[in-house]
C-alpha cells in the first residue's frame, strides 16, 4: 500500500533537487567519447580523462583528422562502434559539429558541448556566427597550401588565454592544422534535437563569441553552466567539465 506514495515522494524530491525528467529515464552511461576541435588534438582532454577514469568510466579521445566534416564524423563513428553500451558524446569547439551528426547513434544517451558549435541540420553555421562580433583569435589564422593554423601569439593570448603559459605553449606545439574549408561543412541531422544536451559556456572566450554559445545552449534547451574561462575550459576548469560530463552520464 505504501509503495506508490513512497515512489512519488522520491520522484518529487529528485525534481525539487533540479534533476530533469529525461535524466531520470536514461540508462546511466559508462562510456565517454571526447571529440576535440580545430587547432587541437586528443591530448587537449588530458586534464579531464584521469578524473573520469578514476570514477570508473571507459574514456576514449577521438583523433579527428580535421580534413573535412565527413572525415571527422567517420573518425567519431569508428570510436562509437567500439563502445559496448550507453555512451556520452562530448565535443569541444568544432568538435560540436561531428557530435551533432554522429550523435544520433543509438548508443549515445547524451551530448555535451564545451564552448562548441551546435548547428541545426543543413544550417550555414558560418552565416549564423557572422551575426555576432568577430573574436580576436581570427586575426591570428594563417593559411598555406589549403591548411590553416593559429600563430603562437593568437594561440597563447586568445585561444588558451587563461592557461598557464608553459602549458599553453605545449598545446600550441601540438596544434593540428585544419583544412581551410573545414568550417564550410554542414550537418544533415541535429542530434541535439532528440538527445538530452548539456552546454558549458566560456564567458571569457576570445575564439567563439560567448553570446553565440549562449544562443546555441538556449536553442537546444541544454542544461547549461557558464564558466569564467577562455575557449579551452576543459583545460583551465577541468573539474567543472568533469562534473558536467558525469551529470550527463546520469
Amino acid at each position: 500500500m505504501n509503495a506508490i506514495p513512497n515512489r512519488r515522494a522520491v520522484l518529487l524530491g529528485a525534481l525539487a533537487a533540479g534533476l530533469a525528467t529525461p535524466a531520470l529515464a536514461r540508462t546511466p552511461a559508462k562510456n565517454i567519447v571526447l571529440v576535440h576541435g580545430a587547432w587541437a588534438d586528443g591530448s587537449c582532454w588530458n586534464e579531464v580523462i584521469p578524473s573520469l577514469q578514476a570514477k570508473g568510466f571507459n574514456v576514449t579521445a577521438v583523433q579527428n583528422p580535421l580534413t573535412s566534416l565527413a572525415d571527422d564524423v567517420a573518425a567519431t563513428r569508428r570510436v562509437l562502434a567500439r563502445q559496448d553500451g550507453p555512451t556520452v558524446l562530448v565535443g569541444h569547439s568544432w568538435g560540436g559539429v561531428p557530435i551533432t551528426e554522429a550523435g544520433v547513434d543509438p548508443k549515445v544517451t547524451a551530448l555535451v558541448y564545451v564552448a562548441a558549435r551546435a548547428p541545426d541540420a543543413g544550417e550555414d553555421f558560418n552565416a549564423l556566427a557572422a551575426t555576432y562580433p568577430t573574436m580576436p583569435v581570427r586575426a591570428g589564422v594563417v593559411t598555406t597550401d589549403g591548411y590553416s593554423w593559429l600563430t603562437q601569439d593568437a594561440f597563447v593570448r586568445f585561444f588558451a588565454g587563461d592557461v598557464e603559459p608553459a602549458r599553453a605553449l605545449a598545446l600550441f606545439a601540438t596544434q593540428q592544422p585544419i583544412a581551410a574549408n573545414l568550417f564550410a561543412g554542414k550537418t544533415t541531422v541535429a542530434a541535439w534535437r532528440e538527445k538530452p544536451s548539456f552546454y558549458a559556456v566560456s564567458a571569457n572566450d576570445q575564439t567563439t563569441n560567448p553570446d553565440l554559445e549562449r544562443f546555441l545552449a538556449k536553442r537546444m534547451k541544454a542544461t547549461t553552466i557558464e564558466l569564467p574561462s577562455s575557449h579551452v575550459s576543459m583545460i583551465s576548469h577541468p573539474k567543472a567539465i568533469v562534473d558536467l560530463i558525469i551529470r550527463a552520464a546520469g
